[in-house]
C-alpha cells in the first residue's frame, strides 16, 4: 500500500509537470507580445545588417514563391501571389512579433502543401516544402528561437516537421519529391542555433547583473569597513573623556572641605555611570576589532594622531617625491578630538591620493580656523610623471566623506582647471543648531 501511494504520488507530480509545461508552451507560442529584434551593438556601421538581410530574404523568397506556387503548383496567379505576399509579410513581421509571424508562415505553407495537385506525368517537384518556402520558414523559425524560450522553439520546430509529414502520409499530390527529411535537418539546425544564441545572450545578461550586484555589495562592504574603522578611532576619543570624567568625579569630593552627602552621592553616581559607559564602549570596540585582528590601527595602545603631528606626515610626503606647502589662516586653537582626528585623516588620505595618482606634483595644504569650525583644503598640481596603477580599494574618498558627514560638515572633491585635484572639507567645532521650524530633543 505504501509503495502504491508513492507511485501514485510520483505519477501525479509527473502529470502536473507535463500539464504545466503544455500550458507554458501554449502561452509562449500563442502570444502577440512585441519582441523586436534589436540592432547590433557594434560595429555601428552594420548595426542594422540583420534587418537588411531579412528584407532581402523576403524579396528573394517572394519572387521564388510566385513562380513555384503560380506555375509549378498550379495555384494560378491570384492565389500564388496572395500566398507569396503572405509569406513575405510573415518574414517582415518576425522582426517585431515572432510568434504571430511563425503561425502565419506555418499556415501559409501548410495550406499550400494541402492544396497542391500535380499530374503524375509532370516532372517531380519539391513538396511539401518548396525551396523558397523552406528558406523563408527557416528564417522565421530562427527569429522565433532567438526570442522565445527553448521549449517553445523546439515545439515550433516539431510542428514544422510533423504536420507536413502527416500530410505526406495522408495526401497524394501526384508527382513530387519529398522535402520532409531536408526540412527536419534545416529546421532543427536553425532552432539549435537560435536557442544557443539566446542562451548565450541570457547568460551574458545574467553575468552583467551579477557583476552589478557584486559591485554594489563591494561598495557596501567598503562603506561598512570604513565606518567600522572610524568607529574604532572615535571609541578611543570617547573612552579617554569618559575616563577623565570618572577620575574627576572620584577626586572632586576631596577638593571640598566637608562636602555635603548629596554632593558625594551625585559624584559617585557620575563616576559609576561613566564607568558603565566605558565598559559598554569597550565591549563594542571588542566586537569591531575582532573582525580585523591583524589591523595595526585596531591596537588599543596606538595613540591617535592629531594636527600636532601633521609636520611629520608632511615630511613623509616630501620624502615620497611631493612638494608640500602648508598654509594656516585664522587663530589656531585647540579643537574637539573628533574634529582634530578627522582633519588629520583627511589630510593624510589626500596626500596618499596625491602620491598614488599625481607623483611629483606640488601639494598645497590650507587650514583655516574660524569661529564655526575648521576648513581643510588640499590641492595638487597634477602628475608630473606617469602614475602607476593604483592598488587601492576605493576607501579614500569614501572615508573622508564619512568623517565629514559624521561631524555635520561637508566635503567636496574634484579636478581643478589646471589639471590637478582638490579636496575641500569644512568640519564644524560645535553641533549644528536646529534650523527654523525644528526643535531640539
Amino acid at each position: 500500500m505504501e509503495g502504491d501511494g508513492r507511485v501514485r504520488g510520483d505519477s501525479e507530480r509527473f502529470d502536473g509537470a507535463v500539464a504545466s509545461g503544455v500550458r507554458g508552451v501554449r502561452r509562449e507560442l500563442w502570444t502577440a507580445a512585441p519582441m523586436p529584434l534589436p540592432p547590433l551593438g557594434r560595429p555601428r556601421l552594420i548595426r542594422w545588417l540583420p534587418h537588411v538581410v531579412i528584407v532581402w530574404i523576403a524579396v528573394g523568397t517572394t519572387l521564388g514563391n510566385l513562380d513555384q506556387m503560380s506555375a509549378r503548383y498550379r495555384f494560378g496567379y491570384t492565389v500564388g501571389t496572395f500566398l507569396s505576399l503572405a509569406q513575405a509579410g510573415a518574414l517582415l513581421l518576425a522582426t517585431a512579433r515572432p510568434a504571430p509571424a511563425w503561425w502565419l508562415s506555418f499556415g501559409v505553407n501548410v495550406s499550400a502543401a494541402a492544396l497542391t495537385t500535380m499530374p503524375s506525368e509532370q516532372e517531380p517537384e519539391p513538396w511539401p516544402w518548396s525551396p523558397p518556402a523552406l528558406i523563408a520558414h527557416a528564417t522565421v523559425t530562427l527569429l522565433l528561437a532567438l526570442r522565445l524560450p527553448a521549449r517553445a522553439a523546439w515545439t515550433a520546430c516539431a510542428l514544422s516537421v510533423g504536420v507536413p509529414w502527416l500530410l505526406q502520409q495522408t495526401t497524394s499530390p501526384g508527382a513530387y519529391d519529398t522535402t520532409v527529411p531536408l526540412s527536419a535537418v534545416v529546421f532543427g539546425a536553425v532552432t539549435l542555433i537560435g536557442t544557443l544564441l539566446r542562451g548565450r545572450r541570457e547568460a551574458r545578461t545574467q553575468l552583467v547583473e551579477q557583476e552589478t550586484l557584486t559591485a554594489e555589495e563591494r561598495a557596501r562592504r567598503t562603506l561598512l569597513e570604513e565606518r567600522s574603522r572610524i568607529a574604532r578611532e572615535l571609541h578611543d576619543v570617547v573612552a579617554h573623556h569618559m575616563s577623565v570624567i570618572s577620575i574627576q568625579a572620584q577626586v572632586a569630593p576631596h577638593l571640598v572641605k566637608d562636602p555635603p552627602e548629596e554632593l558625594r552621592e551625585n559624584l559617585a553616581g557620575i563616576r559609576e555611570n561613566a564607568l558603565e559607559a566605558l565598559t559598554e564602549l569597550r565591549r563594542v570596540l571588542g566586537v569591531l576589532r575582532s573582525e580585523h585582528p591583524g589591523d595595526p590601527e585596531a591596537a588599543p595602545q596606538a595613540p591617535l594622531p592629531t594636527l600636532e603631528r601633521l609636520d611629520g606626515l608632511l615630511d613623509n610626503a616630501r620624502a615620497a617625491g611631493l612638494t608640500v606647502r602648508r598654509e594656516n589662516a585664522g587663530e589656531p586653537r585647540p579643537l574637539p578630538p573628533g574634529v582634530d582626528l578627522s582633519a588629520y585623516r583627511i589630510v593624510q588620505e589626500a596626500l596618499s591620493n596625491a602620491i598614488r595618482h599625481a607623483p611629483g606634483s606640488t601639494v598645497r595644504i590650507g587650514l583655516t580656523y574660524t569661529r564655526a569650525g575648521l576648513a581643510v583644503r588640499v590641492t595638487d598640481s597634477g602628475a608630473r610623471t606617469a602614475a602607476p596603477p593604483s592598488p587601492g580599494a576605493g576607501h579614500g574618498l569614501l572615508g573622508m566623506r564619512e568623517r565629514a558627514a559624521m561631524l555635520g560638515g561637508d566635503l567636496v572633491t574634484g579636478p581643478t582647471p589646471d589639471g590637478g585635484y582638490e579636496v575641500s572639507a569644512f568640519l564644524p567645532t560645535s553641533p549644528a543648531r536646529p534650523t527654523h521650524g525644528e526643535t531640539t530633543p
